[in-house]
């Protein structure tokens, strides 16, 4: 059979669980710092830091925290700050 004829075989059908994720709508993530009204992002929390940080020690992206930009600016700046000082790890020890 040559190649051209082994092509044409018509359209891929996407399997059921495809169909399935694609109608599923996501949660909406919302700014946590705009709920609360927090007008700086103190490096000194560390609590409060400790959620934007994966186990790895990156920082989260914006997409995956919820944040919005301008907060996700000072989020990482309070980070780098806070690892600067020694409150925060730069990498974690654990493997």
């Amino acid at each position: 059979m040559p190649r051209a004829q082994q092509r044409d075989k018509g359209p891929r059908k996407r399997k059921e669980k495809d169909e399935k994720a694609w109608q599923k709508k996501q949660k909406k993530k919302f700014c946590v710092f705009c709920k609360d009204k927090v007008t700086y992002v103190d490096y000194k929390d560390v609590g409060a830091l400790r959620k934007f940080v994966s186990d790895r020690g990156k920082i989260r992206a914006r997409r995956v925290t919820g944040v919005s930009s301008q907060q996700q600016r000072e989020i990482a700046k309070a980070i780098k700050n806070a690892r600067e000082m020694a409150l925060l790890p730069y990498t974690s020890t654990a493997r």
